[in-house]
């Protein structure tokens, strides 16, 4: 039987701890994965964002099965942030770093249309083939 991924309850369920811990939690996300909506100018060079997700930092925090959203302030402009489970390398507490590492999950691409056949090469060289169209006046 196939299992839905267990990343977003894990998620949910560290997020609820960190937040009774008094512990301000933040999330590690691999921004270069496709539907992640994210500010890029703060990106790191490894392409990967950290963001705070405490109750005092967000607005309309939504960690579904499929993504996490929000919207926060970044430099004084609000932002609508989303972030597919699958992207999400981790979450943690800032003040003890106690928290959960994830594999990154890239969605499965979609299928490709086959390639055409190959078309034979010609043979003929680098000369130009002489017509067999004949002009019929």
């Amino acid at each position: 039987m196939e299992m839905t991924s267990n990343r977003p309850y894990l998620l949910r369920a560290i997020y609820e701890w960190l937040v009774d811990n008094n512990c301000t939690p933040h999330l590690v996300v691999f921004a270069n994965v496709p539907g992640v909506a994210v500010p890029q100018q703060h990106i790191n060079k490894d392409g990967q964002i950290i963001l705070n997700i405490a109750p005092s930092a967000v607005k309309d925090l939504f960690i579904a099965n499929e993504a996490v959203s929000f919207s926060a302030r970044f430099s004084g402009v609000v932002n609508n942030i989303y972030v597919p489970c699958g992207a999400v390398l981790g979450i943690y507490g800032r003040e003890n770093g106690q928290g959960m590492m994830f594999e990154l999950e890239v969605p499965p691409t979609p299928p490709q249309p086959p390639e055409p056949a190959p078309t034979k090469p010609d043979n003929s060289g680098d000369t130009p083939k002489k017509s067999f169209l004949k002009v019929v006046k």
